[in-house]
């Protein structure tokens, strides 16, 4: 055996294989999986209809080194993901991670990497089962997750109904303002900060509302004006916010306020906190959840839209890939 202060000191050194060892040692499997890592695939049981999706995280576009730790990226990469699961009412089961690493990275940074993974991984009930691993320029990380429904019908975007109210659980704004924070070199508010390096997914919510007949449903990634704009696109109504019903939190209110900024933007067009947002039927909110707005008719004219107090939000609607 090689001591650990032997090891090699970059991943190029370390080589594939070793690296996989490293990575998936000593990895605890739950009943449903029934093959975890060493084969050409895992094997694992599904309950209900089964639920797939997938997240690429790129250095420099979704994370930074020099703002975040290895492990605050594990738990990212994670996160995001088991989030949709969430979303549409599931249960994770099952996760592969693929890794693009640069040969000159050091393992030390690998084995961070894997500490925020298992610990997302457990908070979030989810076995890691397999993964790939390739030379990079720059650290790219894919990681996909299947979970089940347990039976339950899958809640969808295009469920919101007329009379529906909205509501969130989880953090609105702290991650945008943590992000504002570190683009101007600021290492404060730390709650906001980290908030922006390792989000805080409300893990049960989205089977709570699942079980409390949540018409549609998403977690909040890219802002909420531009998440919820995805269910009444696909929902055909129209959505209304009610900027009074928001708790805008201290770390959110002291970035706003250094930065001269309104703090309801954070909250309407910042993303990255993996919220839940769906819609219900006004006496099956269940706890813990806030509502914040309504689902109104579509308008015709104005067509599919998240108004704020009726009009239309005239700040940052949220974030969109390949926009210049």
């Amino acid at each position: 055996m090689t001591s650990r202060s032997a090891e090699p000191q970059t991943v190029g050194e370390l080589g594939e294989f070793p690296l996989i060892n490293l990575v998936t040692r000593n990895l605890s499997l739950p009943p449903a999986v029934s093959l975890g890592p060493g084969d050409d695939c895992a094997a694992y049981l599904i309950n209900g209809s089964a639920l797939t999706t997938t997240d690429m995280l790129i250095e420099g576009v979704h994370f930074r080194r020099n703002w975040s730790s290895a492990a605050d990226i594990g738990h990212k990469s994670v996160a995001v993901n088991l989030a949709d699961i969430e979303a549409m009412g599931g249960t994770p089961i099952a996760m592969v991670i693929s890794l693009g690493l640069p040969a000159d990275l050091p393992v030390t940074w690998v084995r961070e990497f894997m500490t925020g993974v298992r610990e997302e991984a457990e908070l979030g009930e989810v076995a890691l089962v397999g993964g790939d691993m390739t030379a990079a320029r720059d650290i790219s990380i894919s990681v996909t997750v299947i979970g089940e429904t347990g039976g339950r019908t899958p809640v969808l975007r295009s469920g919101a109904k007329p009379g529906n109210v909205v509501a969130v659980r989880g953090r609105l704004g702290w991650a945008a303002a943590g992000l504002a924070a570190l683009a101007r070199g600021f290492r404060s508010p730390r709650a906001a900060v980290d908030a922006q390096r390792m989000p805080h997914v409300p893990y049960g919510a989205g089977r709570q509302a699942a079980d409390a007949g949540a018409t549609a449903m998403l977690d909040v990634s890219d802002g909420l004006l531009a998440d919820l704009g995805h269910i009444a696109e696909a929902s055909s109504v129209t959505i209304d916010l009610d900027s009074s019903r928001f708790t805008i939190a201290d770390p959110v209110q002291a970035v706003a306020s250094a930065l001269n900024a309104d703090p309801l933007g954070f909250v309407l067009g910042g993303g990255e906190d993996h919220a839940m947002a769906a819609t219900f039927e006004p006496g099956d909110v269940p706890e813990d959840w806030d509502v914040i707005g309504v689902v109104h008719e579509l308008d015709e004219e104005a067509g599919p839209c998240v108004l704020v107090d009726g009009k239309q939000w005239e700040g940052d609607q949220g974030w969109t890939h390949f926009r210049s």
